[in-house]
């Protein structure tokens, strides 16, 4: 993925260019000079997913970078980016929602393109705010040559007619984001959709379980910021990956009644936990868990009919994140109790205040936490600044933990080696419990 990345912003810096050098290269009939160039050098099917992944007016412009380029963006895979606004018209546009680029063609532009492109397409985008009936034009589009064997569809601000119009016409897409505006998902199945991303919408709850029971082969479900009125009941054969932030301010509950295949759950930047309740009934296989507060979080996950507790453990979980100030030591070794198999755990320090946990039941030497034991492999901690009660958190495991192989420190500043070895010295390294373990800091930012 990073080569293509890589590739991807080399020729995007090369279609920049076909608005100046390039076009003078072209006009003066300089372009077949490809000894220094190494891009051009690649085969055609790796520049056709170059071309693939610019956005549609750039992917269009490398037809003039030379010869080399011409006939590829016609056999490149088209990915057609539509916006119903000029660029300068949304100036005043959300800044956290699809923005309008120059690099979006209007709706007057796509039957000229897709009748100069023969196919296949990777990805269709509609910013469809300020849209007017588009739903004729969607159809037609969508069941051109062009964009027949579709695999990405990106909609947003679509009313409900156009949103299912779009759906209805697009069934064999893989991966689909839907964002911003009122979802009333129609019946309509999509036996190959593998990922579906869902952004700032108000989804009933009562339509959504139909609307997962429609995905046939789903994978991965992400759901961002959307608001329903009631509980969202998730039931799936095949769902691997569910992704779950909720709007700041407002209350939000996910029930996943019974997801047989579920590795990961993942809560990432809940605001407030408190206001989220997500209930895990049934996910035997599940393994990476979190980010969540250790205090306020209402994450109830159950083992069978009983809450995953000491005496109700989960076996399958290896990945755990939690966020903690470092003042409740008692309360996350109690957690831990629950996960007897855990390998990694990442703690994210943050500086809300938290009551210390005398009233916790504490940590007995004679009855050890099993995966400090015999399975804890990495610890990570994030935002760690190195005052006192987070260096005693720290302590705990660097003194506990027998059979680690790595401790990792990430922290905001460079750390000099001198600092180092004051911290070594704080966190009693030379009497780490696993003399195995390294201990690392690394600078990040956040």
């Amino acid at each position: 993925m990073e080569n293509k990345e890589a590739a991807g912003a080399a020729a995007g810096a090369a279609a920049a260019e076909s608005d100046g050098t390039a076009e003078k290269r072209a006009r003066s009939g300089d372009c077949d000079d490809t000894a220094d160039d190494f891009i051009s050098s690649l085969p055609d099917a790796v520049l056709g997913t170059i071309i693939s992944l610019l956005p549609t007016k750039d992917g269009g412009r490398t037809r003039v970078l030379s010869r080399r380029w011409r006939h590829l963006w016609r056999s490149a895979p088209l990915n057609l980016e539509v916006s119903t606004r000029p660029p300068d018209a949304d100036a005043d546009a959300d800044a956290a929602g699809p923005v309008p680029t120059p690099s979006r063609v209007l709706p007057s532009a796509v039957s000229e393109i897709i009748s100069k492109h023969p196919g296949p397409a990777r990805r269709f985008s509609l910013h469809c705010r300020g849209d007017g009936d588009l739903c004729p034009q969607a159809e037609s589009w969508l069941r051109s040559r062009a964009l027949a064997n579709l695999q990405e569809l990106d909609i947003s601000y679509a009313e409900p007619p156009l949103l299912t119009s779009v759906l209805r016409s697009a069934p064999n897409i893989l991966v689909a984001k839907i964002s911003h505006g009122d979802f009333e998902p129609a019946m309509i199945n999509f036996p190959f959709l593998k990922k579906l991303s869902l952004f700032r919408l108000t989804i009933s709850a009562d339509l959504f379980p139909g609307l997962l029971s429609c995905c046939h082969a789903l994978e991965s479900l992400s759901m961002t910021k959307v608001r329903a009125v009631g509980c969202l009941r998730l039931s799936s054969p095949t769902i691997r990956t569910i992704i779950f932030r909720h709007s700041y301010g407002e209350t939000a509950e996910l029930v996943i009644e019974d997801v047989p295949r579920l590795v990961r759950l993942l809560v990432p930047y809940c605001e407030r936990d408190d206001s989220v309740t997500v209930r895990v009934i049934r996910a035997p296989n599940l393994e990476i868990l979190g980010p969540f507060f250790v205090v306020v979080s209402k994450l109830l996950l159950f083992q069978g009919i009983s809450l995953v507790s000491s005496t109700n453990s989960m076996r399958t979980l290896k990945v755990l994140a939690l966020k903690s100030s470092g003042q409740k030591l008692n309360a996350v070794l109690n957690i831990l109790r629950g996960f007897p198999c855990l390998e990694k755990l990442c703690v994210i320090f943050h500086t809300n205040r938290e009551r210390n946990d005398e009233n916790e039941p504490q940590y007995d030497p004679l009855h050890p936490v099993e995966c400090l034991e015999t399975r804890l492999k990495k610890v990570v901690f994030k935002s760690f600044e190195g005052y006192g009660k987070q260096v005693d958190f720290a302590k705990f495991f660097v003194l506990n933990a027998k059979v680690l192989d790595k401790i990792e420190f990430e922290v905001r500043n460079q750390y000099s080696s001198e600092t180092v070895a004051y911290e070594h010295r704080l966190l009693q390294v030379e009497n780490r419990a696993s003399r195995e373990a390294r201990v690392e800091f690394r600078t990040t930012s956040y």
